[in-house]
């Protein structure tokens, strides 16, 4: 389930223009990007307390997911980028502590665009939010 964000992003200058969430995931025990890393987003619906899911994504080979979400959809709330870092590390052979990564945070401007970096090891990550 994928947006028409994905489509619409399909060049480097395009992707920073229209899409207002953008994510870049890096190998820092290997010094590489995270290539072909499974992802999703997810959005809480506040009345019920749970999360749906908006998109579906691969990190290409820089490590980025591009048209994560179209700026029509962006909305106010609580969203969360899940990255399947057990299986990324299970197909390079190797184990991990974490099997997923979800990085939760909040949206109250969604004029504004937002870059949400995951530097990661197998036995560590950390996070911020970029520009």
């Amino acid at each position: 389930m994928k947006f028409a964000a994905a489509e619409t992003c399909s060049h480097t200058k395009q992707i920073m223009e229209c899409c207002p969430l953008t994510t870049h995931v890096l190998n820092t025990g290997d010094g590489v990007p995270a290539a072909r890393m499974a992802l999703s987003l997810h959005r809480l619906d506040s009345k019920l307390m749970i999360w749906n899911m908006l998109s579906v994504g691969t990190t290409n080979e820089d490590g980025r997911c591009p048209g994560l979400i179209t700026r029509g959809a962006f909305v106010p709330g609580m969203y969360k980028l899940r990255f399947e870092t057990g299986s990324y590390w299970e197909n390079l052979g190797q184990t991990s502590f974490y099997p997923y990564v979800e990085v939760v945070f909040t949206i109250s401007d969604p004029e504004q665009r937002f870059h949400l970096p995951l530097l990661m090891s197998r036995f560590s990550y950390s996070t911020y939010r970029g520009s």
